[in-house]
């Protein structure tokens, strides 16, 4: 994953996105030093094009699906697509800390196209049809929408009145995410050995947990009221 360093490019929204936008309008910001598109910005942009792919070939299956002759090879070939565009998010990242390719553009675009992976799979793991209750439920993906719309929202609230958005990716954020990824797997590859339910729980536990701490993350930044 292509950012500044490890932990902050890791972090399971955009507010690395937002802040680099902010941040690196100073001239000293360090990324300023390599602004030009490298080979980890390439990777980057073709993990974005994967994405599309990915959503069409599972749309397709779950026509096949709903036609009542389901085409196992395209959910395959949704799993390698979603996999690979997975796996080439490390790629990217080692090739820019290790080759200096860090650059202003990577550092949006990657936590970007992360979240444009994730909420792909998902989107189709709660509309497209994998199979009889082979979905997420729509409350689920909706308190994931509404996570992210609270720390975006907060984030823009903290420039306007502090002028930055010091904030560092916390570790429930991180699990968030790996959850709904895990999630998302076990409908794609149908994991039928655990009820469904139980991934889907624990995601929705870490969702409304790192929710909570971005929270209180951004409300201990606000300006606090003297009482004297």
């Amino acid at each position: 994953m292509e950012g500044i360093t490890p932990a902050s490019s890791r972090t399971s929204f955009n507010s690395l996105a937002v802040t680099l936008r902010f941040n690196c309008r100073d001239p000293d910001c360090p990324l300023k030093r390599n602004s030009s598109v490298t080979l980890a910005t390439i990777i980057t942009l073709i993990r974005l094009a994967l994405i599309p792919i990915f959503a069409w070939i599972a749309v397709k299956y779950g026509q096949s699906v709903d036609a009542g002759s389901a085409e196992e090879p395209l959910r395959w070939l949704a799993v390698a697509v979603y996999t690979l565009a997975s796996a080439l998010d490390g790629l990217d990242g080692w090739i820019a800390r290790h080759f200096n390719q860090k650059s202003v553009t990577g550092a949006i675009l990657d936590p970007l196209t992360d979240k444009a992976l994730l909420m792909t799979g998902l989107i189709t793991a709660t509309f497209v049809n994998w199979g009889t209750d082979w979905h997420l439920p729509v409350w689920f993906i909706v308190l994931v929408i509404a996570r992210d719309l609270e720390i975006i929202g907060g984030i823009l609230i903290l420039y306007r009145i502090n002028k930055k958005v010091p904030i560092e990716p916390h570790w429930t954020g991180k699990v968030c995410t790996v959850t709904q990824m895990i999630a998302t797997g076990w409908i794609m590859l149908k994991f039928d050995h655990v009820d469904l339910i139980f991934p889907t729980i624990l995601a929705t536990f870490f969702n409304i947990w790192s929710g909570y701490e971005y929270f209180m993350m951004g409300y201990r930044q606000l300006p606090q009221k003297s009482c004297s």
